[in-house]
């Protein structure tokens, strides 16, 4: 029924003709005369548009019979990546307007004008256009969930256009997470305008939403200013963008488990660098378990300044693994394509090295040649700025003792101004690691193994206010001698008649003597604002809730007033 209705507009212009033959026979003969010329002219047009309209009608019912014969074929030729091309097609949707607008479909050309000779078709068939590979070439699994390459934000409040974009993907771990401890050396000596210029992107690369919240409920916790800002973020993949881990082979000799771990590790690189490519101008990749030196922004920057027009892949900050390799942005699409190409084949570290070896290296050429090629691409910044921790790697049962000896002396403590105060507590520290120089900002505090009721008591001559504190535990050198089950807790100076210090809410509750617990140490960190209610405070105190199984360090001790 739809190809014979195009001539309709045949049997249109046919009566058109006929009215004006009718209209013409009948105007009276003076007229005529004087009006001849037009009539003639408009003749030739209709005559014209009869033509026209019968070519349009025959190039309408070929195209007819192509788009009717598509779609008895299911293999339309398709220029979109989007899941109705690019999987099984489904026929209901390849009728729809969408769908038909999504696929290029290869028609003949019309009919040429009256006079010219029609040119034979050697084929009426629609012809296949070339395509590239793209990702679901290497990972054809994605092709059965459309959305399973749309990333899950958790926390984030969609910055971008900022110089530097540093990537951390962290999976759960069966002994320690550093992750915490990791973030807070990044954020920790860094300026407002700093924090500005900076996006930090967490990706959980886990598929257990309990896990994932869990995560991001630590992070909002113990950095909640730089969650509002939009400085950090937190997202996580679909559970449907890793491949059936079933399907992997050994390979370099080693086991399945570490081939799965390497595999996953080049998939969650990769899929933080897209996510990371349109949100700055360069990209850090880090780890969960590394920290940073004093200062390492700024140092960062002017380095990467310095060799802004060089012709480099990467720049290097640190000589570890993948830890402090910086690209720009422009380049992450190249290296992420690099990765997911080869992802079961190597670990990502060797993959690096391979995309320098086949930009630059010449087979033909001796080792030293092909080195010294590489070494073009990428530069290195002494000293280090980012330096692993971890002990317990994210294998299990794999231990990583790796340092970076350009990083310089181990940063133990961190000091700071902090009031006067007189110290006092019942732990018994480790030779010279007292309470009073780690208060100075001269050392560490390293007690003996903590019991329940063991304090540490800071009373100040004079009431204070204070804006907030900061207590880090554990070190580089002793990363779980650290304070469990331990809270932080405030002597408000005024009290009123009744004896009750205020109407306590879920984040103060009452202790002993009058002291209002404000916080705890979670993952080696305590850290929090003091309500204004509370203020002034007569005295600051720490107290193990329980007894401890390892000594305890005390790195950092900051009481902001």
């Amino acid at each position: 029924m739809r190809r014979h209705l195009p001539g309709l507009g045949v049997v249109l212009l046919l009566s058109a003709c006929v009215v004006s033959v009718i209209w013409i026979a009948r105007t009276p003969t003076g007229a005529g005369a004087t009006m001849w010329p037009e009539v003639k002219a408009l003749l030739e047009r209709l005559m014209v548009a009869e033509q026209l309209g019968s070519q349009v009608n025959q190039d309408l019912g070929n195209l007819l019979t192509q788009l009717e014969d598509l779609l008895q074929d299911p293999q339309p030729t398709c220029s979109s990546a989007s899941a109705d091309c690019s999987g099984k097609p489904n026929i209901s949707q390849l009728q729809s307007l969408q769908a038909l607008s999504e696929c290029e479909f290869t028609t003949p050309p019309l009919s040429p004008p009256p006079g010219k000779a029609q040119q034979p078709l050697a084929d009426s068939r629609p012809t296949s256009f070339l395509q590239t590979p793209g990702i679901v070439h290497h990972l054809p699994h994605l092709r059965l969930h459309p959305h399973s390459l749309t990333p899950r934000v958790v926390l984030g409040q969609g910055r971008h256009g900022v110089p530097v974009v540093m990537g951390i993907p962290t999976v759960q771990r069966a002994k320690q997470s550093y992750l915490v401890h990791t973030i807070s050396s990044l954020l920790s000596s860094l300026t407002a305008a700093q924090q500005h210029n900076l996006l930090v992107v967490v990706f959980v690369a886990e598929t257990d939403a309990d896990y994932v919240s869990s995560v991001a409920e630590t992070i909002k916790k113990n950095f909640p200013e730089e969650v509002q800002s939009g400085l950090l973020e937190v997202i996580w993949p679909s559970p449907h963008y890793y491949p059936d881990w079933r399907g992997l082979s050994e390979t370099l000799g080693d086991p399945l488990d570490r081939v799965k771990w390497r595999t996953k590790q080049n998939l969650d690189f990769s899929f933080l660098m897209l996510y990371a490519q349109n949100k700055g101008t360069y990209y850090v990749q880090l780890e969960d378990d590394v920290i940073a030196r004093n200062g390492y922004y700024d140092d960062m920057m002017a380095f990467t300044k310095q060799e802004a027009t060089g012709q480099w892949l990467y720049l290097e900050f640190s000589q570890l693994g993948f830890i402090g390799k910086m690209f720009r942005t422009q380049d992450l699409p190249l290296v992420a394509e690099f990765f997911i190409m080869f992802h079961k084949d190597k670990p990502i570290d060797w993959l690096l090295d391979h995309l320098l070896w086949v930009k630059v290296c010449n087979p033909e050429k001796d080792h030293a040649d092909c080195a010294r090629r590489k070494e073009s691409l990428k530069r290195r910044h002494r000293p280090s700025l980012f330096q692993h921790v971890g002990l317990h790697s994210s294998l299990a049962g794999k231990l990583q003792r790796l340092k970076d000896r350009d990083f310089g002396r181990e940063q133990l403590y961190q000091a700071h101004s902090n009031p006067v105060a007189q110290l006092s507590s019942s732990l018994q520290h480790y030779q010279q690691h007292s309470l009073q120089r780690a208060y100075r900002g001269q050392d560490f505090l390293w007690a003996l193994t903590p019991i329940k009721g063991d304090y540490i008591l800071f009373t100040f001559p004079l009431p204070i206010h204070t804006s907030g504190f900061l207590f880090r535990s554990g070190n580089m050198r002793t990363s779980e001698d650290r304070f469990y089950n331990t809270t932080v807790e405030v002597l408000p100076s005024r009290r009123p008649a009744g004896g009750r210090l205020l109407e306590l809410n879920s984040t103060h509750t009452d202790s002993a003597q009058d002291f209002v617990v404000v916080g705890a140490f979670e993952e080696g960190l305590a850290q929090g604002k003091i309500d204004e209610r509370l203020q002034p405070i007569a005295a600051l105190r720490l107290v193990v809730q329980s007894d401890a199984e390892v000594w305890a360090v005390l790195s950092e001790i900051f009481i902001k007033v």
